[in-house]
């Protein structure tokens, strides 16, 4: 969305410290032995009490308050009793909520206690990379550029993007224009990002494959060539210099 006002970024920045701090403190509370479901419940708790709603619930009737995605699962995973989290899991938290008519959105992939099978290196690419794009961000910058940043620093560090999966303006809703701020280059797409927008730039970060695939409940990704993907996501406001990081408060950096 566009900031007009001072009463919209007041807005956006409350709903982005209520979905940041639901996803820190469901990050900290994750234990080996906790089923997705619980951990799913435990952060429902957290948005009732600052009176926000569950932004895929209220959009897409998704079933949970919060997409928990662990192991070979991409993105959208579904909070369930039957998925029992265990050491050395890759996990994947993605929280976005409706607050006083404004949407923000962020995520972040983790190791469950100890790093056993290797997961971490995928996860600090992941983050460093978000970082990278988020600091070249700002009024003018070509959208196609930062997608061209995201696939380079991937390939160097040994991994590479998923390629349908992408990050997306917010604001007053929970997907707004430009809805495809992509983890590559489409040399064709000539947007740029606009001053005073809030967007929720996001890293797809990959082992193998390159496409997410949905499986058959309709909700659930997969890469199309296995492996495993890290997720980070800030929703920032673009400024005519340094963004301005409004779900800094989640805690992964």
């Amino acid at each position: 969305m566009s900031i007009t006002k001072e009463s919209e970024l007041i807005g956006m920045k409350k709903i982005s410290e209520v979905v940041g701090t639901t996803l820190r403190l469901m990050t900290e509370f994750a234990k080996v032995g906790m089923s997705t479901k619980e951990l799913d419940e435990y952060g429902g708790e957290i948005l009732k009490s600052y009176g926000a709603k569950s932004a895929p619930y209220e959009t897409y009737k998704f079933p949970g308050y919060t997409c928990i995605s662990v192991n070979e699962v991409a993105a959208h995973g579904i909070p369930s009793e039957k998925t029992v989290l265990k050491e050395g899991d890759l996990v994947n938290i993605d929280v976005s909520a409706e607050l006083n008519g404004f949407w923000s959105d962020n995520g972040g992939s983790f190791v469950l206690g100890k790093d056993i099978h290797n997961h971490q290196p995928l996860v600090e690419a992941s983050k460093e990379i978000l970082q990278k794009a988020i600091n070249s961000i700002k009024g003018g910058v070509k959208i196609a550029d930062i997608g061209y940043l995201i696939e380079t620093e991937a390939r160097k560090s040994g991994f590479t993007v998923i390629k349908n999966l992408a990050g997306h303006g917010v604001g007053r809703g929970l997907h707004e224009a430009p809805s495809d701020i992509l983890n590559y280059r489409v040399k064709s797409n000539k947007e740029r990002f606009k001053k005073n927008t809030t967007v929720a730039i996001e890293t797809f970060i990959s082992t193998k494959s390159n496409y997410a695939v949905e499986r058959r409940d309709g909700w659930t990704l997969i890469g199309n060539k296995g492996g495993f993907i890290a997720q980070h996501e800030h929703t920032i406001l673009v400024t005519a210099d340094s963004p301005v990081i409004l779900t800094a408060g989640n805690g992964i950096w």
